[in-house]
């Protein structure tokens, strides 16, 4: 693609990332079979071919109206149209660098400025969403449906509180919205790597980036980016393994700190050591023995989120260790499809997030699985029903 980007694009350190990322795009249209809002909408311009489009006019100094912001808005960020592309364009990259020069030309709906706001000032800090969420929980019969379902008491499971210690130690990042959500989540990964003769540190840093990331607040990211690689950095030096989160989303943005912060001369070496320490819960458990886990078997259904096979292109990693432990895994129509979560795109685009999720269940249910397993605390909390259990997969190895 020819791109002739404007003046205040070139003088942006980014400018010739964006230009590669344009130029790669040759328009085949590929990306499309696999854009869950191209699906519902049937609007090329909501998919990543138009979307493509209307960054490229963004980027080269043409007029930005509310219509191009709404059509970008739109995107999941899922980067299922990354995994089929056959030239290679970091679609997702282009959205998330040209979402803020977007930002600077059109004023969003007074609703959406207060949503993202609460998103920055209040989920993006652990003790602001504890309070919040138990606010939400007791003002709960007078919220609006779409919050309601949102506001589920975390389960209370008890996990051996007496752990064995071990040389062997990696770093835990404890994130922002799931203490809160899902405790025994990490409590049960802690449990689950002592057995395996690991003793993981938890650390209690900034929000993993991702969510200021994705709204545009960049400077924000970089702050929390610097914040959390500076918590760590005196247990990397003393010999820890690696840095995880239970989160796939999270693992997936400290994974990009090398990316985020490769234009900083004070952090780029340190982000890229950081990054590359950065595991998935997956990949550390494929390399273990697992005959010390001894999970009671279930026969379930697996949901992928989009930060783990589109994101770290980990598909079929988590299903393997869990077909080792014993567990039936059922057959998943359009497995590679987002659940509509993706962080707080719920909440900022409910109605098709809300069809999407309902696609999403009745795929995972059609099997009648005895639970559904995910990897995310943003999909287990938006998948949450009635009707069939949805647990951390991390919870089905002890």
């Amino acid at each position: 693609m020819h791109t002739q980007l404007a003046d205040f694009v070139k003088a942006l350190p980014e400018h010739d990332e964006l230009q590669s990322i344009l130029r790669a795009c040759v328009h085949c249209g590929f990306c499309n079979a696999g854009c869950p809002t191209y699906a519902e909408l049937n609007n090329e311009l909501d998919g990543p071919r138009g979307r493509i489009y209307l960054l490229k006019q963004a980027l080269e100094g043409q007029p930005v109206s509310r219509v191009t912001q709404q059509h970008i808005d739109r995107c999941l960020n899922c980067r299922a149209c990354e995994s089929i592309c056959p030239s290679g364009v970091h679609y997702g990259r282009l959205v998330d660098l040209a979402q803020p020069i977007i930002a600077q030309q059109v004023r969003r709906p007074f609703k959406q400025r207060l949503i993202r706001l609460l998103a920055l000032h209040v989920f993006s800090y652990r003790q602001r969403f504890q309070s919040a969420f138990q606010l939400g929980l007791w003002l709960k019969p007078l919220l609006p449906k779409s919050l309601k379902a949102k506001l589920h008491k975390p389960a209370k499971v008890a996990y051996p509180t007496r752990l064995p210690t071990s040389n062997r130690t990696m770093l835990l990042l404890t994130g922002c919205v799931q203490p809160t959500l899902a405790p025994n989540i990490d409590e049960q990964c802690i449990a689950v790597f002592a057995r395996l003769g690991i003793t993981l540190i938890p650390v209690t840093g900034q929000c993993c980036a991702a969510l200021p990331y994705h709204l545009a607040d960049h400077e924000r990211a970089k702050h929390f980016a610097r914040t959390n690689i500076d918590l760590c950095l005196s247990q990397i030096e003393q010999g820890a393994e690696a840095i995880i989160s239970s989160a796939s989303a999270c693992t997936l943005m400290l994974k990009n700190y090398a990316e985020l912060l490769q234009y900083d001369d004070e952090y780029r070496d340190k982000a890229q050591h950081f990054s590359a320490l950065c595991k998935d819960l997956s990949e550390i458990l494929a390399q273990e023995d697992l005959q010390r886990l001894t999970p009671e078997t279930k026969t379930l259904a697996f949901h992928a989120p989009c930060t783990l096979q589109h994101g770290q292109r980990l598909t079929g990693q988590v299903e393997a260790v869990l077909t080792r432990l014993g567990h039936h895994l059922l057959p998943i129509a359009q497995a590679e499809l987002c659940c509509g979560s993706a962080g707080v795109y719920s909440l900022l685009q409910p109605d098709l997030s809300a069809r999407l999720r309902e696609q999403k269940l009745t795929s995972l249910s059609a099997t009648k699985p005895e639970l559904i397993a995910t990897a995310n605390i943003g999909c287990l909390n938006h998948l949450h029903n009635d009707s069939i259990r949805v647990v951390h997969w991390i919870e089905l190895c002890l």
